[in-house]
């Protein structure tokens, strides 16, 4: 019989988008080697998505695991300039390793990275092996960027199986509902505010929960919700994004909401639809006089 999990609380606070608490939850003894690499990971990863790379890069030394010197390659990555060049030449390296190509932790940070890149089908060719809860969360949604529900319902049967109560599970499960539409949107919306109130209220978990009830055109309740994820975090791009979308619904100002987004996360496709609009109505203008 198993013991208790000790990392749960460090693992579901990630998964939730509780970074930080995560990372507060790292303080864990007498962990076996293979536990202590999972539990490692987890830490940088949050540390990747509170926006600290240079932390992670400066850590992560050569002699390193192989899980460990993936999360790096993700810091790299998302760096950007030559160091973005660098983690896309040393992944398709490492990839091409056959000594450490089926390590799960490389497998999933390739699928993220080739996520961001667009190239879902590479993304896939990584991911679609499963075999994890991770991998499996990950290719839904590849699959729902795609606009594939199909295949991410597909990937949301496989999750269930193995675990169904599983917070990964159960987020998977909004995910896919919020693409199907239609009532199914209010099941997504239940599963974000159970999420909530089982665990705690995330900024990720509040923007779940907005999207949802703009789609049942809630747009105030929306707004109201998204205006206290943005005192939890000024700086989320998905709170700002969601907040812009909310407020043309609303015949609201998004001009601060659109700086912010510009400032903080430029390469945002709102920023860049914005910009191409823009540029659009310049040229358009231009044409006439």
């Amino acid at each position: 019989m198993s013991g208790p999990d000790v990392l749960f609380p460090l693992r579901n606070n990630f998964y939730l988008g509780a970074f930080q608490a995560a990372i507060n939850e790292s303080n864990v003894r007498n962990l076996s080697d293979a536990d202590a690499v999972e539990k490692d990971s987890f830490v940088y990863r949050s540390y990747i998505a509170l926006g600290q790379y240079q932390l992670v890069i400066d850590e992560i030394n050569d002699a390193a695991p192989v899980a460990l010197q993936a999360v790096k390659l993700l810091a790299l990555y998302l760096s950007g300039g030559a160091q973005k060049e660098k983690a896309l030449s040393s992944l398709s390296e490492w990839l091409s390793d056959t000594t450490v190509s089926s390590n799960p932790t490389l497998l999933l940070i390739a699928g993220m990275i080739y996520t961001h890149e667009q190239n879902y089908n590479e993304a896939l060719k990584h991911t679609h092996v499963g075999g994890t809860l991770d991998l499996s969360a990950l290719n839904v949604q590849i699959y729902l960027k795609m606009h594939r529900a199909d295949y991410a319902e597909k990937q949301l049967k496989i999750m269930q199986q193995i675990d169904e109560d599983h917070t990964l599970t159960q987020l998977a499960n909004a995910w896919v509902n919020l693409s199907l539409g239609g009532v199914k949107v209010q099941e997504a919306y239940y599963i974000f505010q159970e999420l909530c109130e089982k665990y705690t209220r995330t900024v990720m978990l509040m923007n779940g929960s907005a999207v949802c009830q703009m789609h049942m055109d809630q747009f105030e309740e929306a707004e109201s919700l998204l205006l206290e994820a943005l005192n939890k975090d000024s700086k989320d791009a998905n709170t700002l994004a969601n907040l812009i979308v909310c407020s043309l619904h609303l015949s609201k100002p998004t001009a601060r909401y659109l700086s912010q987004l510009k400032i903080t996360h430029p390469n945002h496709v709102l920023v860049e639809r914005a910009g191409a609009g823009e540029a659009a109505f310049e040229r358009a203008v231009q044409s006439v006089a």
